[in-house]
């Protein structure tokens, strides 16, 4: 039997294509901010700035409520960075995260993985705008381990 495809489902089949690629290539980030990281070890902030540490990554956590986690220096935005991350993860709020996006895009931080339940419609429309390759509805930590990370 033959299918015939239409313009919509090749489109549907190259927009996933494109978001995988993105998606192994932000993985493959070895410098990552976590917005939203906390010191509360049963918080997903915290569980995700353990998990890309024990991957191998360099993670700057990014809260301005907290000042260390585990020993690390926390800051309070990304502009306060010592350096440029390849990637950002973000963990709070649509509300707040939109904000990110513009923080992101000012200081020329290109990739960012917005966590479920960070991943509003209108944090991920912002990021679009502003020209970011946006990873969303999907946990890193999930994806990590699929892709073969530890822990």
């Amino acid at each position: 039997m033959l299918t015939v495809m239409t313009c919509e489902n090749i489109m549907k089949i190259l927009t996933g294509v494109l978001v995988m690629n993105e998606m192994i290539k932000m993985l493959d980030e070895k410098v990552w901010a976590v917005v939203g990281a906390t010191d509360n070890k049963e918080k997903f902030g915290y569980k995700i700035f353990k998990f890309l540490q024990n991957h191998g990554c360099k993670v700057y956590p990014v809260n301005p409520g907290v000042t260390e986690i585990d020993g690390d220096k926390c800051y309070a935005n990304l502009k306060n960075l010592p350096e440029k991350p390849g990637a950002v993860n973000v963990v709070v709020p649509p509300k707040i995260g939109q904000q990110i996006m513009h923080d992101c895009a000012e200081i020329g931080i290109k990739n960012v993985w917005l966590q479920p339940g960070a991943d509003g419609e209108f944090v991920i429309a912002t990021a679009k705008q502003l020209g970011l390759a946006v990873i969303h509805h999907a946990c890193i930590m999930v994806e990590l381990r699929k892709k073969g990370g530890v822990l």
